[in-house]
């Protein structure tokens, strides 16, 4: 192939391959454009989707097993002592003098990579992966989720902003606010089941 021959091959494969691309964009061109009006309209999420935790403090015993496994160490936990679950209640006694207090649950979502490894090895199985996804704040220090300060408020999971805000307007934020505040946890799909 001579020089000239090339030169013109090389050209007829460049409008090919132009011409090829330009039908596969003209083609979505003229498509009806598919967009979801979030926060109007709810994202269909799969099942398995692993959110924002969902904490239940008074089944936690403090094992530090949650801190552990997290790969990325986003799990900080402080105890006064050890705690032991009711076997008749399955839940912490906090009256008893000889049980000690969660000081502190918090995970760091700045670091969280949602992964779940923290759900497997709770023995009570007091943390689960939950379905809200978005945790917007005002500065770094909003996506330090304290769960022990949010028990307190008798919450599982830190309720958004926008959902704070958009709760009277739009109708599946305020089932889903409302779901928040009743204390009722998400399913549980998401969880990696405990070994036994």
């Amino acid at each position: 192939m001579t020089s000239l021959q090339r030169y013109f091959r090389n050209i007829y494969d460049t409008v090919k391959s132009t011409a090829i691309g330009m039908r596969i964009t003209l083609k979505y061109c003229f498509q009806k454009t598919v967009v979801v009006q979030y926060p109007e309209q709810r994202l269909a999420l799969a099942p398995t989707y692993r959110g924002i935790h969902e904490f239940e403090a008074e089944k936690c015993i403090a094992c530090d097993l949650c801190a552990k496994a997290c790969p990325v160490d986003c799990i900080y936990i402080d105890k006064t002592g050890p705690r032991k679950i009711d076997k008749a209640t399955g839940t912490v006694n906090s009256t008893d003098p000889k049980n000690g207090q969660l000081v502190r649950f918090a995970i760091d979502y700045s670091k969280c990579l949602f992964c779940a490894l923290c759900t497997e090895p709770c023995p009570t199985e007091c943390i689960h992966m939950g379905k809200l996804h978005d945790l917007s704040g005002y500065s770094r220090e909003d996506v330090v989720v304290e769960f022990a300060e949010l028990d307190k408020q008798n919450l599982r999971t830190p309720l958004p902003l926008w959902m704070e805000r958009n709760a009277g307007r739009i109708g599946w934020v305020k089932e889903e606010s409302d779901r928040v505040k009743s204390g009722k946890l998400a399913t549980r799909a998401a969880d990696i089941p405990p070994v036994k």
